[in-house]
């Protein structure tokens, strides 16, 4: 059974992956997490909103051809 994805589950899965991947540098400790918090957590939102918009024009694309 595939599950249906709408808008907000869509956006839930995407936020999702966003704070593992957060959490993850974090607990690595790569760096300070202030750095992590106010430079690539905006980096993280900011791309997976272009990929997120690339994808849906993307499906739209294919579901009208």
């Amino acid at each position: 059974m595939v599950p249906k994805l709408n808008l907000p589950v869509s956006f839930g899965i995407v936020l999702a992956i966003i704070a593992v991947g957060l959490f993850g540098m974090i607990q690595a400790e790569m760096m300070t997490t202030d750095t992590t918090l106010t430079m690539v957590l905006p980096s993280m939102v900011i791309f997976a909103a272009i990929v997120f918009a690339l994808g849906v024009s993307h499906g739209q694309y294919r579901a009208g051809n």
